[in-house]
């Protein structure tokens, strides 16, 4: 049975009505009444076949007024380099003996891994840990490169990757109900744009089916975006 809060804020909005991205952000806000600072989410329904390999779709996007949250980041790297990742705001940093430490303790005690490419073959000791937890580095998350401070820098800074699951949805954050509604305008844009810009060839028919938006606890509001 829905909450009398959820009912509240459910009864704010019209059904079936599809809202311009300005209208949904305000009523978004509207609709934010739980205790604690949630974060607001995008909800997007595709028109692809996730089974086929040449039809995921996979992306990064950086967000404008970032997460409101502030990520936890281990950097992999070569010792050499490890001056460089702390001065980026690596807030873990290590090696070899990072590895070992993690294979040994199985603790993850960080939000997103980094590393350099060279540190790739040496962390496959990790990828049955880190893989099932979507923390193993990979190229198609800008999460391995070899300019370590920019990465680092951009994870700390609110950047985000999605990509869609197996019923060709994807569903990720893009801030919190506490931000101001011109931020969450300009992050759910970027959001909307990047996605959008991850549309597989091979996509036949309408690629954003639906759009909506919902604080964590809050009941959905369908957001209108151009079709393509």
């Amino acid at each position: 049975m829905p909450s009398k809060r959820f009912q509240a804020a459910k009864a704010l909005i019209e059904k079936k009505k599809i809202y311009p991205i300005t209208d949904a952000i305000a009523l978004l806000k509207k609709t934010a009444g739980a205790k604690f600072n949630e974060t607001v989410e995008v909800h997007f329904r595709l028109g692809i076949d996730p089974a086929k390999s040449d039809q995921q779709v996979r992306g990064t996007v950086a967000l404008p007024h970032g997460t409101g949250k502030t990520k936890k980041v281990a950097a992999f790297v070569e010792a050499e380099k490890a001056a460089i990742a702390t001065a980026a705001g690596a807030d873990i940093v290590g090696a070899e003996d990072l590895i070992a430490e993690i294979s040994k303790t199985n603790a993850i005690d960080f939000d997103v891994a980094v590393a350099t490419p060279a540190m790739m073959p040496k962390l496959a000791k990790l990828a049955k840990l880190l893989g099932p937890r979507g923390l193993m580095p990979n190229p198609k998350t800008d999460t391995v490169g070899p300019n370590i401070e920019k990465i680092i820098k951009e994870q700390k800074a609110g950047k985000i990757s999605f990509k869609n699951d197996t019923t060709s949805n994807i569903h990720t954050i893009f801030g919190r109900a506490s931000f101001e509604e011109a931020q969450l305008v300009a992050n759910l844009n970027a959001v909307i744009e990047a996605v959008r810009k991850g549309k597989p060839s091979t996509s036949k028919g309408v690629y954003m089916r639906t759009v909506t938006i919902c604080t964590a606890m809050g009941p959905g509001i369908k957001v209108e975006v151009a079709i393509v």
